[in-house]
């Protein structure tokens, strides 16, 4: 079973920590895969049971692997009682609001698994602040609100689950390369992608600067390695399943 980054509550973690060479053959792949989704059906019969509210947040660089691993997570689970939202940047009508808001209004309710798919409320430590959407005052701004709203939402009984799944920059190139010689999934490829790879260096940054101001006690980072796509996909449900099943409801 593969392990992803240790979560040490009393050190946050640093991308260059991880293990990129991490593997899985494509029969251990099938095998733990099956496993972990029905220990997923199992839990989710706890989740609805005990009005458990769980919620999910998948960052990544692009092409990591976010959207594959959540339909794994996803594929057996009752849809009544899920939902995955997939936002993009804040749009001007969003922009009248607290910036906060939209994702407040679409935390899970009991008995529900939520899942913020790639654009989270870090979008603002990350990409907006990348390129320039906002000031370093509202940076550090969002930087210290995020860590009062998650110790808010974990004090009030929500299973947080925090997954950032990593990329190297020639595997990144080589799958968006993929992706546009694919007509079937040439619509994934965008020109922001190529404009993102070429600033990696500068995500890199960021994200390392997120980890160390928001991995609290309460609410850890868990870094999986993503360039084996089966290996990272395991490793997020193993990650799910370990944080629900330990919490105390």
């Amino acid at each position: 079973m593969p392990q992803p980054l240790e979560v040490l509550p009393s050190r946050p973690p640093r991308l260059a920590d991880l293990d990129m060479q991490s593997r899985l053959t494509r029969g251990e792949y099938r095998a733990q895969i099956s496993a972990l989704q029905l220990k997923m059906v199992e839990l989710q019969r706890r989740i609805v049971r005990r009005g458990m509210r769980v919620l999910i947040i998948v960052e990544g660089v692009d092409a990591a692997g976010k959207g594959g691993a959540i339909k794994r997570l996803t594929q057996h689970l009752d849809p009544r009682w899920l939902r995955v939202h997939s936002l993009s940047r804040p749009s001007a009508s969003d922009a009248q609001y607290l910036y906060l808001r939209r994702y407040i209004i679409r935390l899970p309710k009991a008995g529900r698994i939520t899942i913020f798919d790639d654009y989270s409320w870090y979008g603002r430590l990350l990409v907006e602040h990348i390129e320039k959407a906002v000031t370093d005052e509202e940076y550090e701004r969002a930087r210290r609100e995020i860590v009062e709203l998650e110790r808010w939402l974990t004090d009030s009984g929500f299973v947080l689950i925090k997954l950032w799944l990593q990329v190297s920059p020639d595997e990144q190139v080589e799958r968006f390369h993929k992706r546009a010689s694919d007509p079937l999934r040439a619509w994934k490829l965008t020109p922001d992608d190529w404009r993102t790879n070429e600033m990696y260096g500068s995500y890199m940054k960021h994200a390392d600067a997120m980890f160390k101001a928001t991995h609290t006690p309460n609410a850890p980072w868990l870094l999986i390695p993503g360039d084996d796509k089966l290996y990272a996909r395991v490793a997020v449900l193993q990650a799910v399943e370990q944080a629900v099943r330990s919490h105390r409801s």
